[in-house]
């Protein structure tokens, strides 16, 4: 078979770098929006609301209602066993997203049982959207990528379908693939990859045009693109995964997940996605944090004035703090103290509002999903190498006790992802 594969050059001349929000910026021309005049000049402002984009006719599956325009909601991953939607509530949020793995357990159990799909469906029975991705999980697995005609393509399909039964005109977006680039071989993240997932999506396509041949109230996308603020993230196979998103009318855009290290890293990333989508079409962007940050600061010793305050040895680390809040949930203001404490931080303590200022401004961004909860995967083996995912949801139920019925939180994310709410 011969693959694709044209790389295509930045078209917007230098990344967008992103520096700390002063008072004074705030009321003038952020970074954000000059990434927006570089890369997409006609683009509209965007609001946390659900916007005014034009529904499309409703025939051959084309999905109706509404188009997402610049929201922020939540996502739980594949675990929403913390999260209830009193909790959704009390954030002001309406979206929420989560992950299901396709894997042989759809082939044993009812689809809309998987804890995913449920709470999903739960959330839209209770006047949530909602966005579930489909993830092949073939690295942990140890799996090589399904080629097309062959039996275990196949295998995949019929699990596809089997979710598409229990979801498709029930969830308001689809994700097609969640991470494709992390979550399949090494060796085998080519056109491979791309053949794979243009043969799924293709499929989905073909499955809601025939079940909702007059408009389906599922919108499609392909997702998510990984380390794209790294030149060895742009390869041939993410150029071709664009092209594919921007030739394929049935699809709306893709998702990206930027995990970064700074909010100049998210600003090449979003440069990369935006400089190459084609007009009408948007991005995602259901997970995004700054957890390669938090990770390089994970040996630092603590702050004095936390080591005084606390009574905590100096030469404690900062891996250490937070397995003692693990092992026995801290009081709030002690949660809350150690991360204003810790200049690695605090001085990002505005992150969420300037990243989701930067999607917004580039007119491009459908919705944004932010960590909810501190899930049992994030605490499990902690030690000083693992990754700090436990510092992003804006709910620190298992850092934090309970007070007074609260559940513990993040309160320096919980209050800044309200307030984007109106925004």
């Amino acid at each position: 078979m011969r693959y694709e594969s044209s790389a295509q050059p930045d078209t917007c001349g230098t990344p967008f770098i992103a520096r700390p929000t002063s008072r004074r910026r705030l009321l003038g021309v952020s970074g954000a929006a000059l990434l927006t005049a570089a890369c997409n000049p006609q683009a509209s402002s965007q609001t946390g609301g659900e916007g005014s984009v034009r529904p499309r006719a409703k025939s051959g599956g084309a999905p109706t209602g509404e188009a997402p325009n610049g929201a922020l909601g939540v996502n739980f991953n594949e675990d929403p066993s913390d999260m209830d939607l009193s909790q959704v509530r009390a954030l002001s949020a309406k979206w929420v997203r989560g992950f299901v793995p396709m894997t042989e357990d759809l082939d044993a159990h009812a689809p809309a049982q998987q804890r995913s799909i449920a709470r999903l469906l739960d959330a839209s029975g209770n006047d949530f959207k909602t966005i579930l991705s489909l993830k092949f999980p073939f690295l942990t697995l140890g799996q090589s990528l399904p080629e097309v005609g062959s039996k275990a393509m196949e295998a995949q399909l019929k699990r596809v379908d089997r979710v598409l039964d229990a979801v498709m005109g029930k969830m308001d977006l689809l994700t097609i693939g969640n991470e494709p680039f992390l979550e399949t071989l090494k060796d085998e993240r080519d056109a491979r990859l791309n053949v794979f997932y243009e043969h799924v999506a293709e499929h989905v396509i073909g499955y809601r045009r025939k079940h909702f041949p007059h408009g389906c109230g599922t919108r499609l996308y392909m997702g998510a693109l990984n380390r794209l603020d790294e030149k060895d993230g742009r390869t041939p196979a993410t150029e071709r995964w664009v092209r594919f998103v921007n030739r394929t009318p049935e699809l709306e855009g893709l998702d990206i997940h930027p995990h970064v290290d700074s909010l100049q890293a998210a600003g090449r990333y979003v440069q990369y996605v935006v400089s190459r989508l084609d007009r009408g079409k948007k991005f995602l962007a259901t997970e995004f944090s700054l957890v390669q940050l938090w990770e390089d600061h994970m040996g630092d010793k603590i702050p004095a004035a936390y080591a005084e305050k606390y009574d905590v040895p100096p030469n404690t680390r900062v891996w250490q703090v937070i397995g003692s809040a693990i092992e026995k949930p801290f009081p709030q203001r002690r949660w809350d103290d150690f991360l204003a404490m810790s200049p690695w931080f605090a001085s990002h303590k505005d992150y969420l509002t300037q990243q989701m200022r930067m999607f917004r401004e580039t007119g491009k961004l459908a919705v944004a999903t932010y960590g909810v909860t501190q899930i049992e995967s994030m605490q499990t083996g902690w030690d000083a190498h693992k990754k700090p995912w436990i510092l992003n949801p804006l709910y620190a139920n298992r850092t934090v006790r309970k007070e007074n019925g609260k559940v513990g939180r993040t309160t320096v994310w919980f209050d800044s992802f309200r307030a984007l709410q109106d925004s």
